[in-house]
């Protein structure tokens, strides 16, 4: 059978390392025969069929397990050559009494185990014969029989064996067969996956390590080789190796391989070899795993290295002339110094002395000096100084704790995972993000401050762009509204118009026909009179003539009568008819007169403009000998007297002139001085004037309550003056002042005092507070107050008509119910029928009743159960009889909206529309005459909503009026006081469907009651019943049983009888 030699597996990384710089290929595939196959005789003939053959045989390389050049070596084979293989195969596998069943194998493993006599030689032998044939079985069987061994449990075997030796077994060949069989397990990648899955497999396969078998080592040693360059091996072997570390009690990991390296073993071969091994490990384990990519990882196992001594340990070994090993030697050299070049590249140096503690801090005191880590390490290197320095084991507990701080540090990569075992769990990829965090936690924050007030801003200016956005969405809503409805109006008035002018025609043709007859008939009169005059007229036609005359008086004024009422204009008909339907809103005021001699004067102009030239020649007024104040001082806010009504009184005979020589004015200056200051005590000149060079004085005239207030408001608004006045202009087209800021502003109206105040001021109005200086700004806005005003009735206009329109419906919705229901009309025929069958005498035999006795009905109850009313009765009638009353609520939705209107309160709230569109209309009608300012937009806005404004409000009125006449309807259908207000009439039947709905509960769940206890009554009664029955089949068994018991007693006697009588 043919024995496939083994290959070590491609590394990639260092090129060439495993063949020693024999290139970066593996060797080629040779097979070598073991023996030469036996002549067989082929019992089953070989295929013709080529495809046949190749599909057979591939089974068989498959069960091989081989990589892609063995497989290729195998295929190319002659078919006679893979015919004879296969059946060799074939005749192993079906012949029984063959060793090469993997159940023969467990079952002389576990008697190995178990077996612990001491052996001669020839057992000896024949042990290490069935391990070393096992191992050569694990190698050339196919991959079934491997699989077999595995699934019976074979690995754990071997390592069990391993880990449960004596130490005669451990220095003998056996033990290295072992090893073999598990090296044979590792070439296979099935059985391989075990090996590494297994917990203890490496660990085991590290104690090997302790044997003084040199075979045992380099097997061991090619095995930990191997699994640093399996994926996830690496980590696997170090943990291995720290495990021998505690395994054989030594100081440090590594320390006996290093000292395995150093030590001779005295024949040559198997010493080479040994350190040829171990080279190849030390490589292996530097250069895999972690050390492929990670500069720091091989330093750091690097220096574990050195510090066991491994430098002159390799200088030793150069004495041997081995070239496979020289490779090895020289392969670490290379690569450390490649390394050492490398972190000399990091500190710009060529070469790092890492056995000078002074070149190795030089190093880093340049490297960091100029960076912000200078001062932890400085910080680092104080402390240090701080540590204990006595030679007890806590001091050497504190510097190594330091030391694997550092390494872990050092090696943890960005994920958080140790390449090496972690001397301290520590996730420092977490701990430096923390860090970093509080080193920039700063910048952000400014960067998060900056953020965040840009937001601010964004926000507002998106706010403002949402509320005219809002504002103009309205608006064109409002106006498409009023457009249609003034369309249709327009409609309306134009088919009244044609039907107006078609009258006036049929009247003007109407009055030519008159006109002409009358004419005639005028005509006929002169010349009856002109016959009567000259006598031409017998006597009987004269009296003719009279009575003629006299028809046709009464026939004109007959046709005056008829067409008078025809003639009168359609508005005054209609008021005719309003005014016979009842009260309604007074009808429009009749046009004002024309003017006489020229237009009406000009309105006077404003207090704060008044001209004191004209008031000096209009009042005498006395001139003060007042001297005059060295700076500004405090207003005292007194009201002034004029001098016409000064004569008579006290005030006429006092003169305060003279009263200044005595006073100390110099003082009263300091005391109410304008300039206002912090702090109770006056300084000296000397403080003054240098206050006076760092801070500015701030001039106040207005009253520090006040001021107080509109400072407060103003840095709410967040808009400078000139920003304020431009919205006031434009009226707020970008919509920056808010209705409830519009209402605010409103309280702080620059008073006539104020403003004049300020006018005297206006030389030092930079030095003014902002409360003055806002004052003072907004006092040169023509008509200020009532520009604020217009702007904040128009913000609150549509709320305000929103308020009035859903109370104005409610009223004429509940009227229309009310007036309408049937039902309601029909449960007050019920309540009447009832209520006179109740009643006798004066209270009896009544036509009717008020609402509010509806009310009343509860308060009937029940002689037999006081919980139950004469509601809860008609409840229950009316489901009986009138079901279609228990929904009497559905008639009545609006009822519990109307009750709550009060005529008094919306009439106030229609009048303040009212004054305020009048308002609006008077301050265009001024504007249009003085407006100068090419900022100002208040006649463009507020022309457009006082168009739409007036309109809506117009059909408002409308609505209430229309609602007052359903509502008195409604009143006088109930007979209820025409004065009474909807709250009051609507709320008692309000009341009443609360009473209504609560009856109707109250007997549903008296329903539910009552369904219960008749469930429970037949529950119980059924019950009893059976009871019954049960007490009766009872009895009836007790009898039945007395009776057997007579009868049982009567002849037990007997035979007693019987028994005792004589014979």
């Amino acid at each position: 059978m043919a024995k496939l030699l083994n290959t070590e597996v491609n590394m990639t990384g260092k090129q060439g390392f495993c063949w020693c710089f024999g290139g970066s290929r593996p060797p080629e595939i040779t097979i070598e025969f073991g023996h030469t196959l036996k002549p067989m005789t082929l019992d089953i003939p070989m295929p013709t069929d080529e495809n046949e053959l190749n599909e057979k045989f591939e089974k068989l390389v498959e069960e091989l397990d081989l990589d892609k050049p063995h497989r290729e070596a195998l295929f190319n084979l002659p078919p006679e050559k893979k015919w004879q293989i296969y059946c060799s195969k074939k005749w192993d596998e079906d012949n029984p009494s063959t060793a090469t069943w993997s159940d023969f194998y467990i079952e002389s493993l576990k008697k190995l185990s178990t077996v612990c006599i001491q052996f001669n030689d020839e057992h000896e032998a024949s042990r290490s014969k069935l391990v070393e044939n096992l191992k050569t079985a694990l190698r050339t069987q196919p991959m079934s029989f491997v699989v077999r061994f595995i699934e019976l449990n074979g690995l754990q075997i071997i390592l069990d064996f391993l880990s449960n030796m004596d130490y005669e077994t451990a220095q003998s060949s056996v033990h290295t067969s072992m090893i073999g069989c598990i090296k044979a397990l590792m070439n296979n990648s099935q059985s391989r996956a075990h090996v590494l899955a297994h917990p203890n497999s490496i660990n085991i396969i590290a104690q090997s390590l302790s044997s003084e078998n040199i075979k045992t080592k380099i097997a061991a040693l090619e095995i930990l080789g191997a699994m640093c360059l399996v994926p996830g091996g690496h980590r696997k072997v170090l943990e291995a190796m720290l495990h021998y570390q505690k395994y054989a009690c030594e100081r440090a990991r590594f320390q006996s391989i290093i000292y395995d390296l150093d030590r001779s073993t005295g024949v040559y071969k198997e010493e080479v070899g040994l350190k040829t091994a171990i080279m190849s490990f030390i490589n292996a384990i530097l250069n895999y795993g972690a050390g492929q990519t990670q500069l720091e990882f091989r330093l750091h196992l690097r220096y574990e290295f050195l510090m066991l001594g491994i430098q002159p340990v390799i200088d030793k070994l150069r004495s041997h002339e081995n070239a496979v090993l020289d490779r090895h030697l020289d392969f670490f050299e290379m690569v450390r110094n490649e390394d050492e070049r490398e972190l000399g590249k990091k500190f710009e140096s060529v070469h790092i002395d890492t056995r000078s503690a002074t070149n190795m801090f030089e190093l880093l005191r340049k490297k960091l000096a100029l960076s912000l880590a200078y001062s932890s390490l400085m910080s680092i290197l104080q402390h240090m100084l701080l540590m204990p320095y006595n030679n007890s084991s806590k001091c050497a507990s504190q510097w190594l704790i330091i030391d694997r701080v550092v390494q872990q540090m050092v090696l943890q990569e960005k994920n958080g995972k140790d390449p090496d075992l972690a001397p301290v769990e520590i996730n420092f990829t977490h701990i430096i993000r923390q860090i970093a965090c509080e080193n920039d936690i700063k910048s952000f924050q400014q960067k998060m401050r900056e953020i965040e007030k840009a937001n601010d801003d964004l926000n507002l200016k998106m706010q403002k762009k949402e509320r005219e956005c809002d504002a103009k969405t309205q608006e064109k809503e409002e106006l498409i509204s009023t457009v249609n409805k003034m369309k249709t109006k327009l409609e309306k008035e134009i088919t009244n118009h044609q039907e107006t002018k078609q009258n006036i025609s049929d009247m003007s043709s109407l009055i030519h026909e008159l006109q002409a007859q009358l004419e005639n008939e005028c005509a006929e009169k002169k010349k009856l009179q002109y016959m009567v005059s000259t006598g031409s007229l017998p006597d009987d036609a004269k009296m003719d003539f009279s009575s003629a005359s006299l028809g046709f008086k009464s026939n004109s004024n007959l046709i005056t009568n008829r067409t008078i009422p025809l003639s009168l204009p359609q508005n005054v008909s209609k008021n005719h008819l309003n005014a016979q339907n009842g009260p309604s809103l007074p009808p429009p005021p009749p046009p004002p007169p024309p003017p006489v001699g020229g237009p009406p004067p000009p309105p006077p102009p404003m207090a704060s403009k008044r001209n004191p030239s004209v008031e000096s020649s209009t009042t005498t007024a006395r001139k003060k000998n007042t001297p005059a104040s060295s700076q500004p001082l405090k207003s005292f806010n007194w009201s002034k007297l004029p001098e016409t009504k000064l004569n008579g009184s006290i005030w006429t005979s006092i003169d305060e002139a003279k009263m200044y020589k005595t006073l100390d004015l110099q003082d009263f200056e300091k005391t109410f001085s304008a300039y206002q200051r912090k702090g109770g005590q006056f300084e000296d000149e000397e403080d003054k004037n240098q206050n006076a060079k760092l801070k500015a004085k701030e001039l106040s005239v207005v009253d520090g309550r006040r001021a107080q207030n509109c400072t407060i408001l103003l840095s709410k608004l967040k808009l400078t003056n000139d920003e304020l006045a431009t919205a006031i202009l434009n009226m707020d087209e970008q919509e920056d002042l808010p209705k409830d800021m519009l209402e605010q502003l409103l309280k702080f109206v620059p008073t006539p005092e104020e403003s004049q105040l300020l006018s005297e001021h206006n030389h030092e109005i930079d030095q003014m507070a902002r409360a003055d200086r806002f004052l003072f700004e907004m006092g040169k806005i023509v008509h200020y107050e009532q520009r604020v005003k217009a702007l904040y009735f128009k913000k609150k206009f549509q709320e305000r008509i929103s308020d009035c329109k859903p109370k104005i419906e409610g009223v004429m919705e509940a009227s229309k119910e009310v007036f309408r229901s049937k039902k309601l009309k029909k449960l007050l025929e019920i309540v009447l029928a009832f209520g006179n069958y109740m009643n006798r005498g004066q209270r009896g035999n009544a036509s009717g009743f008020k609402l509010i006795s509806l009310n009343k009905i509860i308060d009937t109850k029940s002689s037999i159960n006081k919980n139950v009313t004469l509601l809860h009765y008609l409840l229950e009638t009316f489901e009986k009889k009138f079901p279609e009353i228990t929904n009497l609520e559905e008639d009545l939705s609006h009822v519990k909206i109307a009750s709550k209107v009060n005529f008094i309160e919306l009439e106030k709230d229609l009048a303040f529309i009212r004054k305020g569109l009048s308002d609006i209309e008077k301050e265009l009608d001024f504007l249009r005459s003085h407006n100068t300012d090419s900022r100002d937009k208040f006649i463009s806005v507020m022309t457009d909503f006082i168009t739409v404004a007036a309109y809506n409000f117009s059909e408002l009125e409308e609505s209430y009026a229309e609602m007052k006449q359903k509502y008195e309807r409604a009143l006088k259908s109930f007979c209820e006081d025409p004065n009474q207000q909807p709250d009051e009439f609507f709320s008692v039947l309000d009341t009443f469907l609360v009473s209504f709905a609560e009856a109707k509960h109250d007997n549903d769940k008296q329903k539910l009651k009552k369904i219960e206890e008749e469930k429970r009554a037949k529950l119980e009664q059924s019950k009893k019943e059976k009871d019954k029955q049960r007490l009766l089949r009872k009895q009836e068994s007790l009898s039945s049983n007395c009776s057997t018991d007579k009868l049982t007693n009567g002849v037990t006697e007997n035979n007693e009888k019987d028994t005792l009588s004589p014979n």
